[in-house]
Protein backbone atom coordinates (compact mmCIF):
# COMPACT_ATOMS: atom_id res chain seq x y z
CA UNK A 1 0.00 0.00 0.00
CA UNK A 2 1.14 3.49 -0.55
CA UNK A 3 0.59 5.23 2.98
CA UNK A 4 2.98 2.28 3.88
CA UNK A 5 6.07 3.30 1.26
CA UNK A 6 5.49 7.83 2.81
CA UNK A 7 5.50 6.19 5.98
CA UNK A 8 8.73 4.06 4.98
CA UNK A 9 10.07 7.42 3.69
CA UNK A 10 9.49 9.56 6.81
CA UNK A 11 10.56 6.76 9.28
CA UNK A 12 14.29 7.80 8.03
CA UNK A 13 13.65 11.59 9.26
CA UNK A 14 11.17 10.11 12.76
CA UNK A 15 8.32 12.05 11.11
CA UNK A 16 6.45 8.55 10.40
CA UNK A 17 4.22 9.38 13.80
CA UNK A 18 3.35 12.70 12.16
CA UNK A 19 1.10 11.42 9.72
CA UNK A 20 -2.50 11.64 10.24
CA UNK A 21 -4.82 8.45 8.92
CA UNK A 22 -8.59 9.63 9.28
CA UNK A 23 -11.69 7.27 9.49
CA UNK A 24 -13.29 9.49 6.29
CA UNK A 25 -11.94 10.65 2.84
CA UNK A 26 -9.68 12.83 2.60
CA UNK A 27 -9.29 12.58 -1.39
CA UNK A 28 -10.65 15.81 -2.32
CA UNK A 29 -9.37 19.19 -0.90
CA UNK A 30 -13.20 19.68 0.61
CA UNK A 31 -13.12 16.01 2.54
CA UNK A 32 -9.22 16.65 3.43
CA UNK A 33 -10.09 20.06 4.73
CA UNK A 34 -13.07 19.08 6.60
CA UNK A 35 -11.78 15.92 8.05
CA UNK A 36 -8.66 18.43 9.20
CA UNK A 37 -10.66 21.13 10.37
CA UNK A 38 -8.98 23.91 8.38
CA UNK A 39 -9.74 26.21 5.17
CA UNK A 40 -9.70 24.45 1.84
CA UNK A 41 -6.79 26.71 1.33
CA UNK A 42 -4.36 24.94 3.66
CA UNK A 43 -4.71 21.44 1.71
CA UNK A 44 -1.29 20.84 -0.47
CA UNK A 45 -3.07 19.75 -3.56
CA UNK A 46 -0.83 17.36 -5.32
CA UNK A 47 -1.32 17.40 -8.85
CA UNK A 48 -0.32 14.38 -11.69
CA UNK A 49 1.05 15.63 -15.50
CA UNK A 50 2.01 13.97 -18.36
CA UNK A 51 5.10 15.92 -19.32
CA UNK A 52 6.43 14.35 -22.78
CA UNK A 53 6.03 10.81 -21.66
CA UNK A 54 6.94 11.06 -18.15
CA UNK A 55 5.05 12.00 -14.94
CA UNK A 56 5.43 15.63 -13.22
CA UNK A 57 3.89 16.36 -9.72
CA UNK A 58 2.68 19.89 -8.75
CA UNK A 59 1.98 20.93 -5.31
CA UNK A 60 -0.51 23.92 -5.00
CA UNK A 61 -3.01 25.60 -2.72
CA UNK A 62 -6.25 23.73 -1.99
CA UNK A 63 -7.66 27.09 -3.34
CA UNK A 64 -5.69 27.57 -6.90
CA UNK A 65 -6.07 25.92 -10.33
CA UNK A 66 -3.54 25.48 -12.99
CA UNK A 67 -3.01 28.46 -15.18
CA UNK A 68 -2.20 26.81 -18.69
CA UNK A 69 -0.97 29.68 -20.03
CA UNK A 70 1.83 30.00 -17.11
CA UNK A 71 2.29 25.92 -17.17
CA UNK A 72 3.15 26.15 -21.01
CA UNK A 73 5.55 29.38 -20.47
CA UNK A 74 7.33 26.82 -17.86
CA UNK A 75 7.20 23.49 -19.36
CA UNK A 76 6.73 24.32 -22.53
CA UNK A 77 3.78 22.15 -23.34
CA UNK A 78 0.53 22.33 -22.78
CA UNK A 79 -1.02 20.99 -19.23
CA UNK A 80 -2.38 17.50 -19.58
CA UNK A 81 -3.38 15.72 -16.53
CA UNK A 82 -2.69 11.94 -16.13
CA UNK A 83 -5.53 10.23 -17.22
CA UNK A 84 -6.93 8.00 -14.26
CA UNK A 85 -6.04 4.77 -15.38
CA UNK A 86 -2.07 6.62 -15.76
CA UNK A 87 -1.83 7.91 -12.15
CA UNK A 88 -0.99 5.10 -10.09
CA UNK A 89 1.30 3.41 -12.64
CA UNK A 90 3.15 6.51 -13.05
CA UNK A 91 2.69 8.25 -9.80
CA UNK A 92 2.82 5.15 -7.39
CA UNK A 93 -0.15 6.72 -5.94
CA UNK A 94 -3.94 6.41 -6.10
CA UNK A 95 -6.59 9.13 -7.20
CA UNK A 96 -6.68 11.04 -4.08
CA UNK A 97 -3.75 9.91 -2.04
CA UNK A 98 -1.12 11.22 -4.62
CA UNK A 99 1.93 13.13 -2.68
CA UNK A 100 5.24 14.35 -3.57
CA UNK A 101 6.84 12.08 -0.83
CA UNK A 102 8.71 9.11 -2.10
CA UNK A 103 7.09 9.12 -5.70
CA UNK A 104 8.19 6.46 -8.32
CA UNK A 105 11.36 6.90 -9.91
CA UNK A 106 11.57 9.94 -12.00
CA UNK A 107 9.08 11.90 -11.09
CA UNK A 108 9.89 15.15 -10.38
CA UNK A 109 7.87 17.47 -7.84
CA UNK A 110 7.26 20.93 -8.11
CA UNK A 111 6.17 23.34 -5.52
CA UNK A 112 3.92 26.24 -6.62
CA UNK A 113 4.33 29.81 -4.95
CA UNK A 114 0.44 29.64 -3.42
CA UNK A 115 1.74 27.45 -1.06
CA UNK A 116 4.16 30.15 0.64
CA UNK A 117 1.89 32.46 2.04
CA UNK A 118 0.95 29.80 4.63
CA UNK A 119 3.00 28.71 7.74
CA UNK A 120 1.76 25.15 7.55
CA UNK A 121 0.55 22.98 5.17
CA UNK A 122 -1.54 19.56 4.23
CA UNK A 123 -0.22 17.27 1.50
CA UNK A 124 -1.59 13.82 1.37
CA UNK A 125 0.40 10.60 2.62
CA UNK A 126 -0.07 8.15 -0.37
CA UNK A 127 -3.88 6.92 0.45
CA UNK A 128 -7.14 8.30 0.33
CA UNK A 129 -7.76 9.32 3.55
CA UNK A 130 -4.17 10.53 5.39
CA UNK A 131 -2.20 13.91 5.41
CA UNK A 132 0.50 15.51 7.41
CA UNK A 133 0.84 19.03 8.97
CA UNK A 134 4.38 20.33 7.62
CA UNK A 135 5.85 23.91 7.35
CA UNK A 136 6.65 25.02 4.05
CA UNK A 137 10.88 24.39 4.55
CA UNK A 138 9.70 20.75 5.43
CA UNK A 139 7.85 20.41 2.40
CA UNK A 140 10.33 21.84 0.71
CA UNK A 141 12.79 19.24 2.20
CA UNK A 142 10.90 16.02 2.39
CA UNK A 143 9.28 16.51 -1.00
CA UNK A 144 12.73 16.95 -3.06
CA UNK A 145 10.89 19.50 -4.99
CA UNK A 146 12.92 20.25 -8.10
CA UNK A 147 12.20 23.98 -7.96
CA UNK A 148 9.44 26.63 -7.01
CA UNK A 149 7.09 27.46 -9.80
CA UNK A 150 4.40 29.88 -10.05
CA UNK A 151 1.78 28.17 -12.22
CA UNK A 152 -1.25 28.87 -10.40
CA UNK A 153 -4.30 31.06 -10.43
CA UNK A 154 -7.15 31.57 -8.70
Amino acid sequence: MSIEKVKSYFKQFNMEDKIMEFPVSSATVTEAAKALNCQEAHIAKTMSFKLNEDAVLVVMAGDMRIDNHKFKEKFHKKATMLKADEVEPMTGFPIGGVCPFAPKDGVKVYLDESLKRFDKVYPACGSRNSAIELSIPELEKYSKAVEWVNIGKN
